[in-house]
């Protein structure tokens, strides 16, 4: 195929990156929403997470095998309709104020993000040159990042402004705005229906012959970045899930609807993060860039440990800014010169985001027994293992 006619089927897959980049956007305003109308604990309120990122690893792998069967664009279409069926699902949920019914529908909604997820990466990877793979993820995922920063946006004016009303127990914002994303992605299914992507086989996927013949755990670059993306997505969700409780309890004026829109604030630095960086891959390896951002996360992740007030808060804010680049450069150094593997590596790598279900929990319990600040120790840890990988774990190790 010719760089043009990769062209068509790139801006389109990077249209589903912002699709579920809105979607997880919205999920960390969810979190201290659902604390006041349904009245629940701040460890209560993460298993929104762990149904989010539980449906990830749960999915990951058949969806990749369903993809072996069917190719790229019917594992789409398929997450595509689970995403819009999720989405309706937050219709009876506020119907009936059930916590437990909407953990049910964000879990089919995260099904279908797991089958987007599964396409979307290694697709866009295959899309042009080896060369310029994880520049071309790190692209593709800036828009990933738009649609992180809007949902919150969105949100904090739906769901804390004055307009919404007093009464607690009103669900009507979340109903709504769940009925018209779900309108909206059955439309973008039905787009990809009727338009024609390129299905690249594995076979067609440029590595070393030798290294092909390897079997997949063998490389070490993937099993080593396996983990790392299991604690790098747990570092992620971790650090927004309980962005809100931490600006409202630092010891400043920040009621909710304000720490919301600093949430905003943060992923539209993720985002201005992800572009920067693309540009930086440029003239500096990707993964000397991942080690120094990780190591520089590692000191920020002390000032919020610190409660410094709007000091720590700044720092809280930029860690989104240099987490920015982390998954996409993990995720495309992971799969480098797997050849016949990588659709089985990539669905592997989305199963890892299973880190993003647990270790959320973990840091609601410290934060209920200690402090929220306290809990922020966990995303510290993770962060050491991102720069190690990006110092050394990364490498392709020769064959024999």
């Amino acid at each position: 195929m010719t760089k043009t006619k990769y062209l068509l089927p790139l801006v389109m897959i990077t249209s589903l990156f912002f699709l579920w980049g809105f979607a997880y956007g919205l999920l960390d305003v969810l979190n201290k929403h659902f604390q006041e109308t349904l009245n629940i604990t701040k460890s209560r309120s993460t298993l929104l997470q762990a149904a989010y990122f539980g449906a990830y690893f749960i999915v990951a792998l058949p969806a990749g095998l369903f993809m072996n069967r069917y190719g790229y664009k019917r594992g789409i279409i398929l997450g595509l309709l689970l995403y819009a069926c999720g989405a309706f699902g937050f219709y009876p949920a506020s119907e009936a104020s059930s916590f437990n019914l909407f953990l049910l529908a964000l879990f089919i909604l995260a099904s279908g993000l797991a089958c987007l997820e599964t396409a979307a990466n290694p697709y866009v990877t295959v899309l042009g040159e080896p060369e310029t793979a994880t520049t071309r993820l790190n692209l593709s995922q800036c828009f990933n990042g738009v649609g992180s920063f809007l949902g919150p946006v969105i949100a904090s004016y739906l769901f804390f402004s004055e307009s919404a009303g007093t009464d607690d127990n009103n669900l009507d914002s979340v109903k709504m705005i769940y009925v018209i994303i779900g309108i909206l992605v059955l439309i973008v299914a039905g787009i990809f229906m009727r338009t024609t992507l390129p299905e690249i086989k594995e076979t067609e996927i440029v590595s070393s012959a030798a290294l092909n013949e390897r079997p997949l755990f063998s490389h070490s670059n993937f099993t080593l970045g396996l983990v790392t993306q299991f604690f790098y997505v747990a570092a992620q969700v971790g650090i927004a899930a309980l962005f809100i409780n931490y600006c409202t309890e630092s010891g400043v004026d920040i009621n909710n609807a304000a720490a919301a829109k600093f949430l905003s604030i943060g992923l539209i630095l993720f985002t201005v993060g992800r572009f920067v960086g693309t540009s930086l891959m440029r003239v500096i390896p990707a993964s000397r860039l991942l080690a120094i951002y990780a190591l520089v996360n590692v000191a920020l992740s002390v000032v919020v440990i610190s409660q410094q007030q709007w000091l720590s808060v700044y720092a809280l804010l930029g860690l989104f800014f240099f987490m920015s680049i982390m998954f996409p450069t993990i995720f495309a150094l992971s799969i480098k010169d797997l050849g016949k593997h990588t659709k089985k590596a990539s669905s592997f790598l989305i199963m890892s985001i299973v880190g993003g279900a647990i270790v959320p929990v973990l840091m609601g319990l410290l934060a209920d027994q200690y402090s929220t600040a306290i809990a922020y120790i966990i995303p510290l840890f993770c962060f050491l293992i991102v720069f190690f990988y990006g110092l050394k774990g990364h490498k392709v190790k020769p064959v024999g």
